[in-house]
């Protein structure tokens, strides 16, 4: 999964991105997050967007950060 002894070093573009992803991966994880349980705090309005769109929202934005990890780590190992 993730090789430490490697002897070359990646490019700062290359670092920056694979952090970028990184980061972008946690956002959309968090938001979701945000969509299934805190609705009560963001006063999100049920007739506007009810409660079974929150959850598919939801768990559509997990299924998408999952696949970004996904393609972090794939994009990684073949750049080594």
């Amino acid at each position: 999964m993730f090789n430490f002894n490697n002897s070359r070093q990646k490019s700062p573009q290359k670092r920056f991105l694979f952090i970028l992803g990184l980061a972008m991966m946690v956002i959309y994880f968090g938001i979701s997050i945000v969509i299934l349980f805190f609705n009560e705090a963001l006063s999100l309005d049920p007739e506007r967007f009810p409660r079974n769109y929150q959850i598919a929202f939801g768990v559509l934005l997990i299924v998408y950060a999952a696949f970004r990890f996904y393609r972090i780590l794939k994009d990684n190992n073949e750049n080594e």
